[in-house]
């Protein structure tokens, strides 16, 4: 019932710069008309209609962001903005978004019989009994709540196995921290989004003898008045400084050694939409009209937004993997498939992570000698298509229900992308090692329209100085790089969520009486960069 989609059914349509498609309801019509409009804004029917051009009305909407729409109350209508804005939008409106609103974190009852209310391991016969308690405990969490989508209820490795993977985080920081910098400078810890306070409460308790400086840093007022309130609870008010404020308006510099630690966030970041003409394989961005009852009307149009440009560009100059299925790298097979009926004149959708990119350009402007610890998903079931494809789901009852379309109600629905630590890694290294501002903008631009497939290694692409030492960061006070390697080693390394916690995790704690160790076991789609 819940299931919208923009479907992979393609039709045929003329060469256009912008792509029209309705979302309904209602049955499918044969008009290019909108179909009849309904009150219902959460169930959308895959079925889509395409005209020739976009309507004209919806070009003259005002373009906003989401920091615009911050003041809204209610989802807006008659406005156009980039997906990466519907996206963010969507999630943390403060009025209705779903972070902002809706999303509980789900967290073991104190009843448990474990420490600090966590769950007893070591009295479970096997992985199955376990989940059967963890399934219990859910249905304890979500009692009294109202029929159709409403409390919206998930886990983290975080609450599901604490205290053990916040103290597995914990060693990881104190073993780095005694190794590189113990006694000469102070231990600080900056955590992005720390949700119920988990992670942040059981690595102090873990750490408290080093006197931490502990600050995080979390976008919702509603989770950091409970963060607050909680740490301090825990004598913890003196060492902690929650800041209620977006990282991405971070202006703060610290300019000493610290950590920056990123537990199952970016997942949440939003991303862009960029889809490829098939007979020249320029770029297109993604853009989504809203019109005056809350249709969506998504379309593409040249690049001209900054931050897809950059990140396009970045992509082009590392010679990252080319974001386009292997039969469309042919020039031949891509017009053979081109003239096929029902072919499509566009792509499949990539979705590129640009708001992780800004992030990354924050951590080198505002923490210059960080050491980063970002964990996340790699990969996610039940993905809308697409390339690096988001979930988009929303709970009903007990029951998780997948939609296949981003363009949902907005704040009913969590949006959540996997994230491709190979390509992280390596724009994390360049970016770091770059000194002084980022590339021109008009040049970014320029090189972002051209074809994927087109040589990376021109000097007037690149710039003359991009190969030059002069591009890259200057020592600070005898240390080369966030982590204290000389410039050109690598700074940091992608694990397995096995890797790691067999690394630094106390195993004994999360093993079962058959020998099962859930905390190892599960998560399996889980990585971690340090």
């Amino acid at each position: 019932m819940l299931r919208s989609a923009l479907s992979c059914n393609h039709r045929c349509c003329p060469r256009q710069i912008h792509l029209k498609v309705y979302f309904s309801s209602t049955a499918r019509t044969a008009s290019d008309k909108p179909p009849p409009k309904h009150n219902d804004k959460i169930n959308y029917n895959p079925d889509i209609s395409f005209s020739n051009t976009v309507d004209s009305k919806h070009l003259k909407y005002p373009m906003l962001s989401s920091r615009d729409l911050e003041s809204h109350r209610k989802p807006p209508t008659r406005v156009r903005m980039l997906v990466r804005d519907f996206i963010e939008d969507s999630l943390y409106n403060p009025h209705y978004g779903y972070f902002s609103k809706r999303a509980t974190i789900f967290t073991a009852p104190p009843h448990c019989g474990g420490v600090e209310g966590g769950f007893d391991f070591n009295k479970y016969r096997d992985s199955a009994e376990f989940e059967v308690d963890v399934a219990k405990r859910y249905r304890e969490f979500g009692n009294g709540e109202e029929d159709g989508p409403g409390r919206q209820l998930w886990h983290t490795p975080t609450e599901l196995f604490k205290p053990w993977y916040g103290q597995a985080v914990a060693q990881c920081l104190v073993s780095e921290y005694l190794l590189k910098y113990f006694p000469y400078e102070d231990f600080k810890v900056y955590e992005l989004g720390a949700g119920n306070g988990t992670l942040a409460l059981n690595i102090l308790d873990f750490v408290k003898t080093h006197y931490p400086e502990y600050t995080i840093i979390e976008i919702s007022e509603k989770l950091a008045r409970a963060q607050r309130h909680r740490l301090h609870q825990q004598g913890h008010g003196r060492v902690v400084d929650v800041v209620n404020r977006s990282v991405f308006r971070w202006e703060r510099t610290e300019h000493a050694p610290c950590y920056v630690v990123a537990a199952e966030v970016v997942d949440n970041f939003a991303h862009d939409v960029v889809r490829y003409d098939l007979k020249t394989l320029e770029a297109y961005q993604g853009v989504v009209a809203v019109d005056e009852v809350g249709e969506f009307v998504p379309f593409y149009t040249k690049i001209s937004d900054p931050l897809i440009a950059s990140y396009l560009a970045l992509r082009r100059r590392l010679s990252l993997p080319v974001p386009l299925p292997r039969f469309l790298r042919s020039p031949s097979l891509r017009r053979l498939y081109a003239s096929m009926p029902f072919a499509p004149n566009l792509s499949p959708p990539d979705y590129i992570p640009t708001r992780l990119l800004s992030l990354l350009k924050i951590l080198r402007t505002h923490f210059p000698r960080h050491r980063l610890l970002l964990t996340d998903f790699s990969s996610l079931p039940d993905a809308v298509p697409g390339l690096n494809a988001p979930v988009v789901q929303t709970r009903v009852g007990s029951t998780m229900i997948p939609c296949g379309s981003i363009f949902v109600q907005q704040g009913w629905f969590d949006i959540m992308f996997p994230t491709d630590f190979t390509t992280l890694r390596e724009m994390y290294e360049f970016l770091l090692s770059q000194a002084g501002p980022d590339a021109d903008e008009q040049d970014e631009l320029s090189y972002a329209r051209v074809s994927p497939l087109a040589s990376s290694t021109s000097p007037l692409s690149l710039g003359a100085g991009f190969f030059s030492s002069r591009a890259r960061r200057s020592p600070l006070d005898g240390v080369t790089s966030a982590s204290g390697l000389p410039v050109g080693e690598r700074k940091s390394s992608v694990f397995s969520h096995a890797e790691y916690l067999e690394t630094y995790a106390d195993l004994g704690k999360t093993r079962l009486v058959n020998g099962e160790n859930p905390m190892v076991g599960f998560y399996e789609n889980v990585k971690v960069l340090f």
